[in-house]
Parts: structure tokens; sequence; C-alpha cells
């Protein structure tokens, strides 16, 4: 009998944790003798929290070439259970340790947000790639100061803004640059839950702020990502308050966002919301609008009248009654897609769809709206080093994009419309007078 190698080793090996390290042998061998030495990235992770174990389902389970050589963590019962989890070879509560460790190439940064800077700093100092959790700073300055000293190192850098990378925004975002949508004009991101899990979001110093610094990036990310990354945010207005919890940060807040061409990105976010979190995007655009709902209604429902002991979903407050489970959590997030991104990147020594400069540009996004919350007026966006179009090519591309509709040499379009009795209307205006009339089309 012809046994295979594969077979063999399922066979052979009872212990689970020897038979993970074999597959992973076997799958590195395949893709290296396909795609050449590089097909391996080997990975310092620091952080064994939530988003550590996210990120390590997509990494170790989509590509599954990857290897995460060591873990750091405050704790190190919680880095040694991670490491056995995910078969990890080296566990440390030293942050230097493990991105100095000698196996690794790239580190992924996934602690609280006053971790960051010292963390992307020291990878820097170590000449190693470096992947950066949401939100890149604390503030704009945290943020411009790691931006520069990655580029000052010439490492490879990206900001794991996992919403922007979720399937339904990739399709909705191939849909707007198609045209289909034509020039968007607003952009409205929600993202509302009960609150974070871990003690230390709730600390305003450790992390830089409430439910906007946390929350408000991402929708930020995917506003900027839908009326394109080349338009200046120019200004925005904000409101934010604790509502509900007895915190200095604010626990809910809305914001609108004005960039440089007249399109209006928005932000919904909160700690207070309840019944499970809230993920929705809305696009609207000259020719057409796209709504997108990721969490909450997504067509996977379910009713129990007993509830369940088991997880349902991320933020999901109830195991009884109606229940929204999401197949795959890592995927409907956008971590899947995110590395894929990052890693094939890397390998490839290109840029990915998001680098530390979109992370300091988001932060000084921020900033602004934290300053609109204070001044109850719209403020400025202060960015340092600009690097998208100029005013100028903006007006050229609204001049080249704009396009008014003449009904005759005196009256231009201003909306078509069918009426409940099957006739066509038009409504006019007059270029000269102004004024406004209808007609009946025949």
């Amino acid at each position: 009998m012809i046994v295979s190698t594969r077979s063999f080793i399922l066979f052979a090996l009872s212990d689970s944790k020897s038979l993970i390290s074999a597959l992973q042998s076997e799958t590195d061998l395949a893709f290296t003798q396909t795609h050449g030495q590089h097909s391996m990235v080997k990975i310092a992770m620091l952080g064994a929290g939530l988003i550590g174990e996210f990120y390590a389902q997509s990494l170790l389970g989509h590509r599954s070439r990857d290897q995460i050589c060591s873990v750091y963590s405050r704790s190190i019962e919680r880095a040694q259970a991670y490491a056995e989890r995910w078969n990890v070879p080296r566990a440390t509560t030293s942050l230097t340790k493990a991105i100095h460790d000698t196996d690794s190439e790239l580190v992924v940064v996934a602690v609280p947000n006053h971790m960051h800077e010292e963390a992307v700093l020291e990878s820097a100092r170590a000449g190693k790639g470096v992947l950066c959790t949401k939100p890149l700073g604390r503030n704009a300055s945290e943020a411009r100061r790691m931006l520069e000293a990655v580029e000052r190192a010439g490492v490879f850098h990206g900001y794991l803004e996992d919403l922007v990378y979720t399937p339904k925004t990739l399709k909705a975002l191939d849909t707007v640059s198609s045209g289909s949508l034509g020039n968007i004009l607003w952009v409205r991101s929600r993202e509302t839950h009960p609150g974070p899990h871990s003690a230390w979001f709730w600390d305003k110093a450790t992390a830089g702020g409430g439910a906007i610094v946390d929350m408000g990036c991402h929708c930020i990310e995917i506003a900027r990502s839908f009326i394109g990354k080349e338009i200046r945010p120019v200004e925005v207005v904000c409101w934010g308050a604790t509502q509900v919890h007895p915190i200095d940060s604010e626990d809910h807040a809305i914001g609108l966002v004005r960039y440089e061409n007249g399109a209006i990105g928005q932000f919904e976010v909160s700690w207070s919301f309840r019944g499970g979190m809230d993920l929705r995007d809305e696009i609207s655009g000259t020719e057409g609008t796209i709504w997108l709902n990721h969490w909450l209604r997504t067509g996977f429902e379910v009713f129990s009248s007993v509830g369940s002991a088991k997880y349902v979903s991320e933020k999901s407050e109830s195991s009884s009654g109606w229940l929204f489970p999401v197949g795959d959590e890592a995927s409907a997030l956008g971590y899947t897609e995110m590395f894929q991104d990052m890693l094939d990147a890397y390998e490839n020594h290109s840029a990915p769809r998001e680098s530390f400069y979109d992370g300091y540009v988001v932060n000084a996004i921020i900033d602004a709206a934290y300053r609109s919350m204070e001044s109850k007026r719209w403020e400025a966006i202060t960015i340092d080093d600009w690097r998208g179009k100029t005013q100028a090519a903006v007006r050229d591309l609204e001049k080249a994009q704009g396009h008014s509709e003449m009904h005759d040499d005196a009256h231009v379009v201003i909306k078509r419309e069918v009426l409940p009795d099957g006739t066509r209307r038009l409504i006019l205006k007059n270029i000269i007078t102004e004024a406004t009339s209808s007609v009946i089309e025949r």
C-alpha cells in the first residue's frame, strides 16, 4: 500500500502540538519549493490579548506558511498560554527581547496604545519591518514620530486598520473605483457597542481618549478610503460626551469631517450602545448609494428560547432570544485580507493598502475632533506633511468630473422624476434669472 507523506504524519502523530508543527513544516516546505526562499514570514508578536488572538488566527490560518517565533506580554502566564495555543517557541515579558528575537524579521504591535511608540521605535532601531494596530498613536505627534522613525530606518511599515479590509468593504471600494456611484459626496460610518473588554481602554491617559480614538479611527479611515485618500481632509466639527460610564473619556461621539473637494465623512461611535456590536457604512454618490451592514442582521439569525452557553459573536450581550452569529469573525472583521495584503506587500517589497502615513493622517483628524469637542466649532486639521493632491489639482478634478445637463439654451436640469401616474417631470433652473420651474416631459 502506498501511503502519502501527509497520511503518514496523520497516522504517526497523536500529540496535537506535534501534529500542528509537522503540518506547518510540510506546508512551509511546499511553499518554499513553489514560491522560493522568502515564502515564510517569521514574526515577533507583541501582545497576547484579544487582538493578538485574532491576529494569530489570521496569520496562521489563512496563509498558513508564516510563523510566530516569539510572543510578548506583560503577563508571563498569558504569554506562555498564548505560546502553547499557537505553537510559539518563545514567550517573554521583555518587549526589547521579543523585538530583537534573532529568528524574527517582522514585528506585529498589538499592545495597549501607550506602548505603540516605544515598540515601533525599537523595531526601527532593530532594522525590522513593523505592523502596528490601530490607532497608530494616542495623538498625531506620537504618530508622526513613529512615521519618521520607520521611514528614516528604511523598514517596511503597515497600519493594521482591519475594517477597510472586510470582504464587503473591499467589494464596495471596487464598485466605487469603477465609477458606479459617480462622485462620492458623503460617507457615514458607525461603530457602536457596550464598551471595550480590557481595562486600559477606559483610562484616558493610557488610551489617549475614549470612543473616538478607539473606534472613530476605524470610521475615519473607512470614509477616507471611499472619498479618496488623495483628497485632503480640511476641518472637523464634533460633539462628544460621557453619557453613561464613570470615566474621564467620551463614551459617545458624532463628528463630521469636511474634505477639500466638498465631500463629508461622518463618524458615529459609542461605548453605550446596547444589543451587541453595530458596524454599518453608507456611501452616497452622485450616481448611486451603497449600504453595508457588517455585523448585525447579516443574514445569519438564530432564535433560541433556552439559550446557549457557547460563544455567539464579538460584543454579543445575550445568549438567548434572537442571536446574530458570525460565520468567520476574523474574515468578517477584515483581519484575513489585511494580513494577506500586508505580508504579500512585505514579500514583494511594495506598499500595502494601509501605511503608517495613513495612521498619521487619521490621528491628525482625531486631534482636530477632540479640539472641536472643546471649542464647539469647526476646527482645522493640521497635517504637517500632506502627500496627496494639491488644492489646485482638486479644483481641476472637480472641473473635469462636474457636468450639468442642459434642457435648452436657458435651462439646466436639476432633477428628473417619474410621478405616480407614470408621467415624467423635469425640475429646471434658468441659468440667467436663476428661477426654478417644472415641466412635464412628453
